[in-house]
């Protein structure tokens, strides 16, 4: 959780840093290319929750051959998908950009920054990669060293660049390049040093036919979850885009919140995938449920307290992202929603971790699918409501993500943990 807790410092620092200049466009336009890197890396987060998952399988069920393997699986996979990214970049600018409907300014902004950051796709990918290995086998200090490491190194060069060297928005691209690179060094220098025999995998180990058809469905059905939810918020971000500059500078501004929010919860997520992993791949049912009952708990508690910190900071906190007064008067005006949403996303986030962990992939799938069209129902019945109604859609998506999965849960730990007839 607390590596988790750097992440969205980068957003807040990018944001801070571009807010400062007090251009509404360029802070629309960070926020828009930010949020489309975040989007489209994330779509290829399942290099991170199937490694994690099934390197904490493998550990539980004693498997150890199977811990590199799963390493080095994660790392051919990274690079295929990131130099595809690189090899389409500008039609993908085109058609993503295009799609978000931002005025000219901000979308131009945006444009500036895609062309850069791109490049970072294969390492990022990795860095993913790296991330699951180290969770999965409970290595908390090694995950911490290396997330702080990338994120103190953006934050740092964004400040750099942007207010010294006053880059603009260029900057911010350039910083987050540079710090992903330097984190996939360190990533597999970490990597060695963890591992007995380096990253050398014997063949047949690596291409088992079994673990890659378990490793490709798997993947293909959190990819699926994935993109349903990158679905929502790339509505969410368009339709804000949409109602003019100030309202996407002050979206941005809110979102930073949600981002804080859903990092602290993700902490938990993440411990609930090594745990619940660790336990399902040894078959130990009570386990397995108490691991479920701790992390629910605790992330209930956490969620509370972030809220009072929102209500009794927020204000303060939006006057420090930005000097626009138009876009700190508009953020204020939907404070409220950042506020009650730890609450639900308890659940959404904790069960998106179970799930993860026991490699519920086919239902998680399922299950986010139809939260997508309860979003969408939601904000088809309040879009009279304008900015107020896309952020209530936005809860109503929390609720429905961890309602669904916490409701399918009793039904499939019996299945997966009942006792197999002789």
């Amino acid at each position: 959780m607390v590596a988790n807790l750097t992440t969205p410092l980068i957003g807040v620092v990018s944001t801070t840093a571009i807010g400062r200049l007090g251009d509404a466009a360029l802070l629309g336009g960070v926020a828009m290319a930010s949020l489309i890197f975040d989007c489209m890396f994330w779509l290829f987060a399942f290099l991170r929750g199937s490694t994690l998952a099934f390197t904490a399988q493998s550990l539980g069920a004693g498997e150890t051959r199977e811990i590199g393997a799963n390493l080095v699986r994660g790392f051919i996979l990274a690079a295929v998908i990131g130099a595809g990214l690189i090899a389409l970049q500008m039609p993908l600018a085109a058609a993503i950009l295009g799609a978000m409907g931002g005025s000219e300014d901000v979308t131009q902004a945006a444009r500036t920054y895609f062309v850069i950051r791109i490049w970072s796709a294969p390492v990022v990918l990795a860095n993913y990669v790296v991330l699951g290995w180290l969770i999965g086998q409970a290595r908390a200090t090694s995950a911490l060293i290396l997330q702080i490491a990338v994120n103190l190194i953006n934050i740092a060069g964004t400040m750099l660049l942007v207010l010294v060297f006053e880059a603009g928005i260029a900057g911010t691209a350039i910083a987050a390049v540079v710090a992903e690179a330097a984190g996939f060094a360190l990533g597999v220098a970490i990597a060695r040093r963890l591992s007995p025999d380096g990253l050398a995998v014997p063949r047949a180990v690596l291409f088992d036919r079994a673990k890659l058809t378990r490793m490709f469905a798997v993947n293909r059905d959190i990819m699926i979850r994935t993109a349903a939810m990158i679905t929502v918020f790339m509505i969410f971000t368009a339709q804000g885009a949409r109602a003019g500059d100030v309202t996407l500078a002050a979206n941005a501004v809110l979102n930073n919140f949600l981002l804080v929010s859903a990092f602290i919860l993700d902490g938990f997520a993440n411990a609930a995938q090594q745990l619940c992993g660790r336990t399902f791949g040894a078959r130990d049912r009570r386990g397995f449920a108490d691991a479920v009952r701790l992390i629910v708990l605790w992330g209930i508690a956490f969620a509370i307290a972030v809220a009072l910190v929102f209500a009794l900071s927020g204000s303060a906190l939006i006057d420090v992202m930005t000097t626009s007064e138009a876009v700190r008067l508009s953020a204020r005006d939907y404070l409220l929603f950042v506020i009650l949403a730890p609450l639900p996303g308890v659940f959404a986030f904790g069960f998106d971790g179970i799930y993860i962990g026991a490699t519920w992939a086919r239902d998680m799938r399922n299950l986010m699918l139809l939260s997508l069209l309860i979003f969408l129902a939601v904000w088809l019945a309040l879009r009279t409501l304008d900015n107020a109604g896309l952020w209530a859609a936005m809860l109503a998506f929390y609720v429905a993500r961890g309602g669904l999965q916490g409701l399918r849960y009793p039904a499939l730990f019996e299945a997966s943990f009942a006792p197999k007839a002789r």
